[in-house]
């Protein structure tokens, strides 16, 4: 898979091994190797790619800080030496943590992982059970049992019949992953198909709650609605 992507990394052996282990194992591109945050910065706003592999451990901004200043929707491998980060990249769009040193045998492993993502484009289906992560707690839901999700400024309430809880992300970001049955009613709510009650006066229905529906996503739903017409 024809994939591009930044190696940024303080270490300049830990740079040449990923650079080494890109070029003989994959197709992908390696358009720059960064060796602090400011370059990375400097690359990525004029120099778009696919992922980044991202060190955290670097002096003045790590890179953590650094993942929190890229756009929302920036896919990160994380590279460390440290396990207990793990939880924390969780905030980001990551599709692999891998701890150092890099073997090949890992770094093949990441491979399958970083491909099938862009294969797949990240959609999921429905039946799936995924992890959501909520304050230090990773809640494992299937998506079928959700009811809708509300947009709380930087948070999303996620709700299902048994209960409620709130993970940081955007919507319009969590709406790209999404699979089809996932609508956007509401700059603030996007709601399951499935569990519509009614729609009715311009608001869709999911038991007790009231949902209005927006002149600028009326027409997504109303497609998705006659597809399922008799």
């Amino acid at each position: 898979m024809n994939l591009t992507c930044i190696i940024v990394d303080d270490e300049p052996n830990a740079v040449k091994l990923l650079e080494v282990l890109v070029q003989e194992h994959t197709a992908w591109k390696c358009q720059a190797l960064c060796y602090n945050a400011a370059e990375a910065l400097a690359f990525l706003k004029a120099n778009p790619v696919d992922f980044i592999f991202l060190d955290i451990n670097m002096p003045k901004l790590t890179g953590m800080e650094l993942a929190g200043l890229l756009p929302a929707n920036t896919r990160i491998v994380f590279t460390t030496a440290y396990s207990e980060y793990a939880l924390d990249s969780f905030n980001f769009q990551t599709i692999d943590y891998l701890l150092k040193p890099i073997t090949l045998k890992r770094f093949l492993v990441a491979v399958g992982k970083i491909e099938n993502y862009f294969t797949a484009e990240h959609k999921i289906n429905t039946e799936q059970r995924v992890f959501f992560k909520s304050g230090k707690v990773l809640k494992n839901v299937r998506l079928s049992e959700i009811l809708y999700f509300e947009g709380e400024q930087e948070y999303i309430r996620v709700v299902t019949p048994a209960e409620q809880f709130l993970i940081y992300r955007r919507l319009k970001e969590l709406q790209e992953q999404l699979p089809a049955g996932f609508v956007r009613v509401h700059n603030s709510y996007i709601v399951n198909a499935e569990h519509i009650d009614q729609i009715k006066d311009n608001h869709v229905h999911i038991g007790d709650k009231a949902i209005s529906v927006s002149e600028k996503f009326r027409e997504e739903l109303m497609r998705l609605v006659g597809q399922r017409l008799f």
